[in-house]
């Protein structure tokens, strides 16, 4: 069954993010991620509400269902400033990497190895091109090289079958 959406006026937009960013924090990020597309029809153009969908979507890779690599990559596609892209690159290899850490399975070590590198080079990139001041992918360049440190047991992996590198380009 499809049913049409009802739409969001624009004045209600700023409130509506507030309330997916409460979602997020609540744990609810479907809920969240519900939100955001609608916002986004309101407002198409609404880089906050493309930022707060694919966090939504990342939040979920960890969940019984599961995340959405896909779908987190077209938001990212989106995304018109470069930094953005690099940045929230990096989150989506960072947060898959980690959802398939704690799933723990025989042989991850490997594919989690080369999420978590391929985040860092995002963030590298993502450093090269921030705002002064704006330091946030040093620290998630640093929190992914703190991991590789505490779990040496996370192999150098192969880079074919891995599932390709999300460029910022």
């Amino acid at each position: 069954m499809k049913f049409e959406m009802k739409r969001l006026s624009k004045e209600a937009v700023v409130a509506a993010l507030q309330k997916a960013e409460r979602y997020r924090l609540l744990n609810e990020p479907s809920e969240a991620e519900s939100i955001c597309h609608d916002v986004l029809l309101a407002d198409p153009g609404n880089t906050e509400a493309r930022v707060a969908l694919l966090l939504s979507l990342t939040d979920q890779f960890g969940g019984v269902v599961g995340g959405d690599l896909t779908r987190a990559r077209a938001v990212l596609d989106a995304l018109p400033d470069p930094y953005h892209r690099a940045y929230y690159g990096g989150i989506i290899c960072e947060r898959w990497a980690k959802a398939i850490f704690h799933r723990n399975a025989l042989g991850s070590g490997a594919i989690v190895h080369h999420w978590l590198t391929e985040a860092m080079k995002l963030y590298e990139i993502a450093e090269g091109v921030r705002r002064p001041g704006d330091d946030d992918s040093i620290l998630r360049w640093n929190a992914c090289a703190r991991l590789l440190e505490r779990h040496p047991d996370l192999l150098t992996p192969r880079d074919e079958g891995l599932g390709g590198p999300i460029t910022s380009e």
